[in-house]
């Protein structure tokens, strides 16, 4: 993402000058601590004030709490961008984060409170990103954007529906894989574009030669067929047809990857993590492709889309919109090469704790510790710049 200059100064917290920085200040923050309670209430060793089972209740802080959080930063840095309009700050961000909040605290006590007072609350976040992404973006007359919009009510769908089945059913699978396919296509769509686009700069800039095929033709067939595979997996997942589509559409992503130059920016850490993001994400159709077959268990695949490509990603995509958008250099220092360290480490741990279980419990510890090192070792690393003084914001400019 570039800058789009401000048409006027703000003074109010820098925390909330721009929707990346507290979205993505909390959201990593609130995505490293989770996964430390989670981890002793799956063992029994603390009991959560939740309604939701502890499986059911980490999968939907990591799905609904967390990811639509970096995605409304996100969205919410991109838009101005797109619309060449102010960015969302001050009371409007301030109440956006408040909802948020109320949403994780809601759900995380909704045994108390009831299931539907915490449903209400929860899916107001998500309903509101929508409306204000909507809003912007028709301001802005930039219709070929409002397709993300779309992500997001179907995100919110899929938060609804979780609530719902997980209260009249016990358990929300239906739901979890709805939410899961729509990460996965947000990832191939911005990941689609975005990947190819920062490659292409650098590399005509730092290392001129074979440069990444531009979004195209190509592109839509492989995202239309991943989607029609994902709607697949969401009804049956154990089918041999739906695996048989899985397989085809990881293939198509692997070849996508490959025509996005990532070999070239081996000496590049910014880019580089992005190419390994998303190739978890062909990985996981592999994954769920072989798990219909019955030859790895179902949750490998799972784990490969939802801590290897969306966790990478989200990492990959925050500390670099950071970075440029506080005026520094894009580059990787030691501390952000550690970040990406660790989230590699945490999905190849999460993928073998599933895939040999007899390793799975000092696997699973592995995965937790890493993804919590990954995200508190963001947000320590990362908040001077996100809440710290910034001194253009009080002149004719903000990032």
């Amino acid at each position: 993402m570039t800058s789009v200059p401000s048409r006027q100064s703000y003074d109010g917290p820098v925390l909330f000058a721009n929707g990346f920085r507290p979205f993505f200040l909390l959201g990593s923050i609130y995505a490293g601590l989770a996964i430390l309670v989670w981890l002793p209430a799956f063992y029994g060793e603390i009991t959560l004030t939740s309604a939701f089972a502890p499986r059911d209740w980490h999968v939907h802080e990591m799905l609904y709490g967390y990811l639509p959080a970096v995605i409304t930063g996100f969205l919410f840095t991109a838009i101005p961008n797109w619309t060449g309009r102010l960015p969302i700050r001050g009371t409007p961000l301030m109440v956006l984060v408040a909802v948020w909040i109320a949403g994780r605290l809601g759900v995380t006590f909704s045994a108390g409170i009831g299931w539907l007072p915490a449903l209400l609350i929860d899916a107001s976040f998500l309903l509101l990103v929508a409306l204000a992404a909507a809003r912007e973006i028709v301001a802005g007359r930039n219709w070929r954007n409002l397709a993300v919009v779309v992500l997001v009510l179907l995100l919110l769908a899929g938060n609804i529906a979780f609530h719902i089945e997980a209260h009249f059913h016990g358990a929300a699978d239906i739901a979890i894989r709805a939410g899961i396919a729509v990460v996965v296509l947000l990832i191939a769509l911005i990941g689609g574009r975005i990947v190819p686009s920062f490659t292409r700069n650098w590399l005509v800039r730092e290392n001129p030669g074979r440069l990444p095929v531009p979004f195209g033709r190509f592109d839509t067939l492989v995202v239309a067929f991943g989607a029609l595979a994902l709607v697949a997996w969401v009804v049956s997942p154990e089918s041999r047809y739906t695996g048989i589509a899985l397989a085809f559409a990881g293939l198509l992503h692997l070849v996508r990857l490959g025509r996005w130059a990532g070999d070239r920016t081996l000496r590049e850490r910014l880019l580089l993590v992005l190419h390994v993001g998303y190739f978890f994400v062909p990985l996981g159709f592999l994954l769920n492709a072989a798990a219909a077959f019955a030859l790895v268990p179902a949750g490998a695949g799972i784990h490969a889309w939802m801590v290897g490509a969306a966790g990478i990603m989200t990492l990959a995509v925050m500390s670099r919109a950071t970075l440029g958008h506080t005026g520094q250099q894009l580059n990787a220092s030691w501390a952000t090469q550690a970040i990406y360290a660790a989230i590699i480490v945490a999905a190849l741990a999460r993928i073998c704790a599933v895939v040999e279980p007899a390793y799975g419990e000092p696997l699973l510890h592995v995965a937790a510790f890493a993804w919590a090192i990954a995200f508190i070792g963001f947000a320590v690393a990362y908040a001077p710049l996100l809440a710290g003084h910034d001194p253009r914001l009080r002149g004719k400019a903000v990032a």
